[in-house]
């Protein structure tokens, strides 16, 4: 059932404007992240769903009901932000059972639901902890218990780990989707992170310069970016641009590839070949339903569980993470490479492209 539908949510600030046209519907107990570039108008959108600040057209409804005339403290939306915003004065139980006083509820209460939360957030014990004796990872938790506490409709959560180091994001990031999925919360997680994204989402919007570029599932997103904006802000590099005639042909600096079948020929479009896609190939002959590329390695990096492969076709740079067997080749070296049919994506371009992450 959908619980939030956003439609055509415009917003400017002094003249510069900031969401263009944002529609979207999310529905009970999902995750949607919004991901993108600083400056995409991810912490805009958040604000505005959560009053506070006005659009300047469009509707938000919640549960069918519109929530844009309804002041911040009544729409019973929790939020959480990257500097957690606790209160040092305040030891983590007094932090987690703020919201509840706020509500009036009796003492008894209260402490069953201070105590049930601080035990789902893996906190159990900690009630009577002074704050700054925390861990950043513990804050944050405390931080997610306070929010939660209160029992919200929707929760929002403005870049909730952006300030932690990057092995404690990553762990934090699968907790945060448990936990939330397990209480049956809906929520909107911004981030500029595509690996937390993924990690946390059921659907991910990606925005930049106050549009919405796509939304779909992380899979979807991954497998299918719908444009070489997208693309190249999920940190896609080979996109490879080029011209398909009638019969199939596509010219692009990689030189001449022909196609049997693809919608694309009437046309200008571009070409992702996913680096995971890869394979070393024994034979130059082009099968049925694999593409293969024969180039000259320029750079070989050894990953552990991967190698690193930058190979010229043609003109083009184009970049793969291949398995550690067999060995490519050395630098300088002929390499021939079969390219799986599912991981070609044909995707529109676009005049301006994302910074990468």
């Amino acid at each position: 059932m959908t619980t939030l539908h956003v439609k055509n949510i415009s917003s400017s600030y002094e003249g510069q404007c900031l969401l263009k046209n944002i529609t979207f519907h999310l529905n009970e107990g999902e995750i949607l992240c919004l991901l993108g570039p600083s400056g995409s108008g991810k912490t805009t959108l958040l604000r505005l769903l959560a009053g506070l600040e006005k659009e300047d057209s469009g509707t938000i409804t919640f549960n069918g009901i519109d929530i844009q005339s309804i002041p911040p403290h009544k729409r019973n939306f929790g939020m959480m932000f990257q500097d957690y915003a606790l209160f040092p004065h305040k030891n983590v139980y007094e932090n987690v059972a703020f919201g509840l006083k706020m509500q009036k509820l009796t003492a008894r209460t209260i402490k069953t639901k201070v105590d049930g939360m601080l035990e789902v957030v893996g906190l159990d014990g900690f009630g009577h902890r002074p704050i700054d004796e925390l861990s950043g990872g513990e804050q944050q938790r405390v931080a997610l218990a306070r929010s939660l506490a209160p029992q919200p409709q929707l929760l929002l959560l403005d870049e909730p780990l952006g300030s932690l180091d990057r092995t404690l994001r990553d762990r934090l990031s699968g907790e945060i989707r448990s936990i939330l999925k397990n209480l049956g919360v809906t929520a909107l997680f911004v981030t500029h992170d595509q690996t937390e994204a993924f990690t946390v989402a059921d659907k991910v919007a990606i925005l930049y310069d106050g549009r919405l570029e796509q939304f779909d599932s992380p899979e979807n997103l991954y497998r299918t970016p719908a444009s070489t904006t997208v693309a190249s802000f999920l940190g896609f590099k080979n996109i490879v641009s080029g011209q398909f005639d009638k019969t199939g042909n596509f010219y692009s600096p990689m030189g001449h590839l022909h196609f049997e079948s693809s919608d694309s020929c009437d046309r200008k479009r571009a070409l992702l070949i996913r680096p995971e896609g890869a394979r070393i190939s024994k034979t130059q002959e082009t099968s049925k339903v694999n593409l293969l590329l024969s180039g000259k390695v320029v750079q070989r990096q050894f990953q552990g569980a991967t190698y690193k492969l930058q190979i010229q076709v043609g003109e083009q740079i184009l970049h793969f993470d291949l398995p550690i067997d067999p060995s490519p080749p050395a630098i300088d070296n002929p390499v021939h490479l079969t390219i799986r049919d599912s991981s070609l994506v044909w995707i529109d371009e676009h005049a301006r492209t994302l910074p990468s992450t």
